[in-house]
């Protein structure tokens, strides 16, 4: 049975933003910074750098799930956290011999029975019902689990594939397209259209950001991980303090229309002579 704190609705807000044109450009944003951060870091050590990113991922998770409402520094930093554990987690499986298509195939396993399980518990695998704590951890368990099928995908089809990087991410911007057109003009279902999307934009952003980054020998441009990962934290830092302004401004004024409500609610009582 679930506890009093996880199922009383006065404790809980939704802990996810809302679904906007900026929440995908900084979801992209967090997958490519993840890729080349991850990437850097290896380069330089990866035991210390999978620790690292292993204390990153469990510090900001558990930053997430303290807060009590969506919040967007809590929120941004465990999925770009997630990000750049999932790359490395991927790279390793490889690493030991692990072809990408078996681990695309195994990635693929593992999200559908996050999804069936989440499913099965909650009757919903809206985002907009994360408002108790195990939907939470169903929503990050997928949410990783997701990254490390983007993953998976994207190496399985830049490298095993030979399609190089740069063929890689306008074949995913072409793809992405497909849940927007099939929920827009053909009635895919909202919540099957995110996930979809949602998965897409790991190798997509992951593939624009190894171009980058990679030398020219291997198919890049040769402005180096670090560079990009830099670049692409400060863009993903300017967005969110978009957002964090935004939010304030919007409890803001929602705080003083309620101050206005009262003030004329108390000015339209009438006057009682004692």
């Amino acid at each position: 049975m679930a506890s009093s704190v996880d199922t009383d609705p006065r404790r809980w807000a939704v802990k996810v933003p809302e679904i906007t044109l900026l929440f995908w450009l900084i979801k992209v944003l967090t997958t490519g910074t993840g890729e080349a951060l991850s990437d850097f870091l290896a380069a330089w050590n990866i035991p210390v750098a999978a620790t690292l990113a292993l204390l990153g991922l469990l510090g900001a998770l558990g930053w997430q799930l303290w807060t009590r409402r969506y919040s967007p520094p809590p929120y941004w930093l465990a999925v770009s956290m997630v990000a750049v554990a999932g790359t490395m987690a991927a790279d390793v499986v490889h690493l030991i011999g692990v072809p990408y298509l078996y681990s695309s195939l195994l990635c693929v396993a593992a999200v559908v029975v996050l999804f069936v399980a989440w499913h099965r518990s909650t009757g919903t695998l809206s985002i907009h019902s994360v408002d108790r704590r195990s939907r939470e951890l169903f929503y990050w368990a997928t949410v990783s689990a997701t990254f490390a099928l983007g993953t998976a995908v994207g190496d399985l089809v830049a490298i095993s594939f030979g399609w190089g990087y740069l063929v890689s991410g306008l074949v995913f911007t072409v793809l992405i397209m497909v849940p927007l057109v099939g929920w827009r003009w053909f009635g895919l279902n909202s919540v099957v259209a995110f996930w979809m999307a949602y998965v897409l934009t790991r190798p997509l952003g992951a593939s624009y950001a190894d171009w980058l980054g990679k030398p020219d020998a291997r198919g890049g441009l040769g402005l180096g991980d670090g560079t990009v990962a830099l670049v692409g934290a400060l863009a993903i830092a300017a967005g969110v303090a978009y957002l964090t302004v935004r939010q304030r401004r919007t409890r803001d004024t929602a705080v003083d229309d309620v101050g206005a409500g009262y003030s004329a609610a108390g000015d339209a009582l009438p006057a009682v002579e004692l």
